[in-house]
């Protein structure tokens, strides 16, 4: 019996023709919202050759260049500075000493629940003109993402099997040594796909720079539609824009996830053990 039969039965010829009957509305009903938003924008004037030249004029697409280029900017040094914050406070909040389990525990608590937005702002009035916009937009983005970073370090650590720590207290580690050596190593392979995820929320979340007038891709369009009053096309060239970052982003992370390789868990004589990665155990061969 197939993997596929296990847990329900295979549809009879009733379900077959129901599962087609449902794609093919749904079909149907995406081609007619598509061909309502096109009639609806055609009837405002938004798809006239006037709303779309600047974006094929060499002027606006330098800006625009310009702008991605803070946009990754921002978003690069947001991302290293959340994993480093990440790994402090998640680290910390695993303290056996309250002095700095608590603290820690306080600070990714608060940052985890202020709005991004109103930090953002709140950190820039609080600056006032005496450093640039981007900085207020880049501490907002690390504090924010790395309280939640914090938490999917911690979560990464604790799932690592005990059997791990164990083995390493027997053989004398310190805490901060099997923290360094032999758990953060693992739990990074573990939580990768979530640290990934994070990386890509803090890149679309530069666009609320747009709010402190942080250059980037957002405060660029804000430049075009005041000058061409093409709210919408600049609009959906953004984020067309982002979504091209994005998808980059996340090709980029797969990549260095496969390089990496993840741990894979296997229960054996009811102990959750580590097996290692295809391609780690291939290089590094049989022990005798």
């Amino acid at each position: 019996m197939s993997n596929a039969n296990v847990l329900f039965d295979a549809p009879g010829p009733l379900a077959l023709r129901r599962y087609r009957m449902i794609a093919a509305a749904t079909v149907l009903g995406i081609i007619a919202v598509i061909a309502l938003v096109t009639w609806k924008l055609y009837t405002e004037d938004q798809l006239t050759a006037e709303k779309w030249e600047p974006f094929v004029t060499p002027s606006i697409i330098e800006l625009l260049l310009e702008a991605m280029v803070e946009t990754l900017k921002a978003a690069g040094l947001a991302i290293a500075g959340a994993v480093v914050f990440g790994v402090i406070f998640g680290v910390g909040k695993l303290s056996d000493h309250r002095i700095v389990r608590w603290p820690s525990w306080l600070v990714v608590e608060f940052f985890r629940a202020v709005p991004l937005l109103l930090l953002i702002i709140f950190i820039w009035t609080l600056m006032g003109n005496a450093l640039d916009t981007i900085v207020p937009l880049v501490l907002g983005l690390i504090l924010y993402n790395g309280s939640v970073l914090a938490e999917v370090f911690r979560a990464g650590v604790n799932a690592v099997p005990k059997g791990q720590s164990e083995a390493a207290a027997s053989i004398g580690m310190r805490k901060n040594q099997l923290m360094r050596i032999v758990l953060l190593p693992q739990a990074v392979k573990i939580m990768l796909p979530a640290i990934i995820s994070q990386c890509i929320v803090a890149l679309k979340d530069t666009s609320l720079g747009f709010a402190i007038l942080a250059p980037g891709l957002t405060y660029a369009g804000r430049s075009i539609w005041g000058e061409f009053g093409n709210r919408l096309a600049t609009a959906i060239v953004l984020a067309a824009m982002y979504i091209v970052l994005n998808l980059i982003l996340s090709w980029l992370a797969e990549y260095l996830q496969k390089r990496m390789g993840t741990p894979k868990m296997e229960l054996v004589g009811g102990i959750v053990q580590t097996q290692p990665d295809a391609g780690a155990s291939g290089a590094g061969g049989t022990a005798a």
